[in-house]
Parts: C-alpha cells; structure tokens; sequence
C-alpha cells in the first residue's frame, strides 16, 4: 500500500529469514509433489543447541517418516538438506515444503523412507553478515561433522555408514554440500547441488569486484578459476569414483550462476569424477526449482 511492505499477520504460512522479518506465503493447491497429499505424514522436530565450533546457540530441524519405528530392524539413512544465504535452518521446511514432498514419495513407494536435516548453514556466528568470509564453509563442515551430525546419530536409529549418507543443498547451501561431501567422503556418498553458489568457496585467487545487478549469493554472472576449485576440493584422486554413489549437480538456464556450474562442470571432467548434470529451461534462482530438484533427487537416493 502506498509503496510499503507489510506481513500478513492473519496468515499462518510465514517464511521466516535470518535477521530479517521474513515473508508471508501463499499456497496454490494442485498436483505438484511439494502440495500436501493423503498420509501417513511423518514429523519435524526443532533443536537448539550450543556449537563448540562456531561460539553461538544454534538450531536445526530433524525429519523423520511417515510410521517411523526407532526399533525397526535397518536404521533410517539420512540426507542433510541446506538453505541458501539469507535464510534459516527452517527454509526448507516453509517454503521449501521439503517434508511435505518426502511424506508424498514416502507413501507413493518412489522415494526410501528417510531421515531429513536441516541445520542453520552459517559457519560465522553473525550469520549472512559473515558469509562470504573465508573461514565461513569450512567452519560450517566442521558443525556438521562434529555436531550435528553426531547428535542425530544418537538421538535417532540413523544408520552411521557413509554408504547411506546423503548432502544436498541449493544456492549457498549447494556449495556447501558440495564442499563438505568432497572433503568428508568418509561421511557421505551422494552429493547434491541445486544452483550451487560456488563462488562463496575459499579462493586460491582474490575474487574479482561484483559485477552490476550481481545479487546477495552471487546470483549475478561470476566465474572462478580451476585452481580456485582445486583449493576448495584437494582430496579429489582416482579413488573419488569409487567412493561417490552419486553426484548430481542442477542449475537454471536463466540463474546468474550457471556459468560458474558449468565451469565446476569442465573442471570435474578433467579430473574424470562422474556426475549427472541438469539445467532447467525457464527457471532463474528460484524456489519453484529447488522444489522440483529435491522431488527429482530423493528417489536416486540410497
């Protein structure tokens, strides 16, 4: 009204932001897998904790399935889901309506039942303030592997095999999933990259000065190096293969960021690392996508 933003504090879907006031949503009904469907439903559980790492209180959310059974006789795999800069570690649980589309693959026997986290992706204790720092990524691996990732696995039956860990993320989180899969191999198998803004990774050389129209995340058309990737990920060698279950890496056509995906694309070739590639015609840095590469990806999932 009259140029001004306001919430609607009457409607309950609410997308909350880090530091921000956040975004009200609404829900167009229809037959997508991320619109809620006939149960069973499965439940999501909101922790805080102190991180040793990072200095702060910070939380995550759990997911587990529809029937889950904590007695059952295999323990539940798990996939780590991350958000992008500028949100929170409930994003995929708002607009990214990540639990909804597991509880509808779950029930439709596409997808296996699975245990879903969703941490806070910031290795700084100021959040998106300190994002683009150094230090920020591998600070965060650290919360992952360290903290989080060791309280689910006592919390809940999660299997504790590399062979049934997956990480995935979009934007920032797509770069960071990328980042800590590679560097922790002996944690995950199957590694996920929705619109990585791989551009946040640590650098071996300065980043050049943000072009115009360049948005938060690196949305605009940034490119990096091959040493830069090189710096980011040391541990690729020949056995890298053999320890991937998959890699599938998903990008706009129309996202800023796609020329730095396919640079990271060119590199991973000469290095001979297998991977499945997609970009999506008419899609730019958008959660209508996101949603779509999480549905695609969680059936090839363990």
């Amino acid at each position: 009204m009259d140029g001004a933003t306001f919430n609607d504090s009457a409607n309950p879907l609410f997308k909350t932001s880090y530091g921000s006031a956040g975004q009200s949503m609404v829900r167009v009904p229809g037959a997508a897998p991320w619109n809620p469907g006939a149960g069973p439903f499965g439940a999501v559980t909101h922790y805080v904790y102190h991180s040793a790492v990072v200095g702060d209180d910070r939380d995550y959310y759990v997911y587990t399935p529809p029937n889950y059974d904590s007695h059952r006789k295999d323990p539940y795999p798990v996939l780590f889901l991350l958000h992008g800069l500028g949100d929170d570690a409930s994003g995929w649980e708002t607009v990214g309506a990540a639990n909804v589309i597991l509880d509808n693959l779950i029930n439709q026997g596409k997808a296996k039942p699975m245990i879903m986290v969703n941490t806070l992706g910031y290795g700084t204790p100021d959040g998106s303030r300190g994002a683009m720092g150094a230090n920020m990524i591998p600070a965060f691996a650290r919360t992952v592997i360290e903290e989080v990732l060791p309280q689910v696995e006592k919390n809940y039956h999660a299997a504790k095999d590399r062979d049934r860990h997956a990480i995935a993320g979009l934007s920032m989180g797509g770069a960071e999933s990328l980042y800590v899969g590679f560097n922790y191999l002996d944690h995950f198998a199957y590694i996920g990259s929705f619109s990585g803004a791989l551009i946040m990774w640590p650098r071996a050389n300065p980043a050049p000065p943000r072009p115009a129209g360049a948005g938060r995340g690196g949305r605009g058309p940034q490119t990096m190096q091959d040493d830069d990737f090189a710096k980011a990920l040391p541990n690729l060698n020949a056995k890298t293969n053999s320890q991937l279950r998959l890699l599938w890496i998903a990008c706009g056509a129309d996202d800023g960021l796609l020329a730095v995906n396919r640079q990271f694309q060119t590199w991973l070739k000469s290095k001979d690392i297998r991977f499945t590639a997609q970009e999506v015609p008419g899609y730019a840095h958008v959660w209508p996508l996101w949603r779509r590469n999480l549905a695609e990806l969680a059936p090839l999932l363990f």
